[in-house]
């Protein structure tokens, strides 16, 4: 995969991504009781979930889960309500899509109450569906690099899945690719759901792996030299040794004149 193909990789992305995403955005939020109704969700991240965030999870609308190149996004959301709410909001993570159109989110019980006022949650769940103002922020793993996950479907030698597990920045994997440590071989992973990209042409040994990673119009390569050892597991959960802290530039500078106040 060389820069041509990059170059229409990202003229192609950059037709089709929702531009803008840091803006600030005016909608609804409604809850699930559970937090397991999301980890279990569209972006395959399943008991995974439970350490994103501390368990502040949401699914989101398909404009904002994007086929699933927004599992992992994060957001700032608020609710609307002075009394009910604080200014700040709280920060959530999309591990799974929301196909009702009548809320931009669903959140986690614990993820809907942080955005409340001290001793106001209660309160603030007897709503169910709360008016929000949300914008797209950086993730922050406070110290975790990006990190793969050998799923359980994978079958050795030829069939390899991998979840992508804490994805920094603000950036959109929209390419991966793996090869053997060493060599210049590689093969490119599709997106079989979510954040879970597979092959059924996988390289023996240790393994390397890199992505493009793009939102609005600006893209990168991230190259994690040694990501799977010789005697990877299945179910395994390997530390890539690189992290993914970009912000991607978008055209959309009317946003940058927005306050969050």
């Amino acid at each position: 995969m060389g820069f041509f193909y990059l170059f229409f990789l990202l003229v192609s992305i950059s037709s089709t991504t929702n531009a803008c995403d840091r803006c600030l955005h005016q909608s609804k939020a409604a809850f699930f009781s559970k937090a397991s109704s999301l980890s279990s969700g569209a972006c395959g991240y399943g008991s995974s979930a439970a350490s994103f965030y501390g368990s502040h999870l949401a699914a989101a609308v398909p404009s904002l889960y994007k086929s699933g190149s927004g599992c992992g996004a994060c957001f700032q959301v608020r609710c609307l309500d002075s009394k009910l709410c604080s200014k700040t909001g709280t920060q959530v993570i999309v591990t799974d899509e929301n196909k009702n159109n009548e809320t931009d989110f669903v959140l986690s019980g614990r993820a809907f109450m942080a955005m409340a006022n001290k001793n106001m949650g209660k309160n603030l769940l007897k709503l169910a569906v709360a008016n929000v103002e949300y914008r797209r922020v950086p993730c922050d793993f406070k110290g975790k690099n990006f990190t793969v996950r050998v799923e359980e479907s994978t079958q050795k030698p030829n069939y390899l899945a991998l979840k992508f597990l804490y994805q920094g920045g603000q950036t959109e994997i929209v390419a991966a690719d793996i090869a053997q440590v060493g060599s210049s071989s590689w093969t490119y992973l599709t997106r079989s759901h979510g954040a879970v990209w597979d092959t059924s042409r996988a390289p023996a040994g240790a393994l390397q792996l890199r992505l493009v990673v793009t939102s609005g119009y600006d893209g990168k390569w991230i190259w994690a030299q040694s990501v799977l050892p010789a005697d990877w597991k299945i179910g395994g959960v390997y530390d890539s040794g690189v992290q993914i802290d970009d912000v991607a530039q978008e055209g959309c500078g009317e946003c940058d004149e927005q306050i969050w106040n």
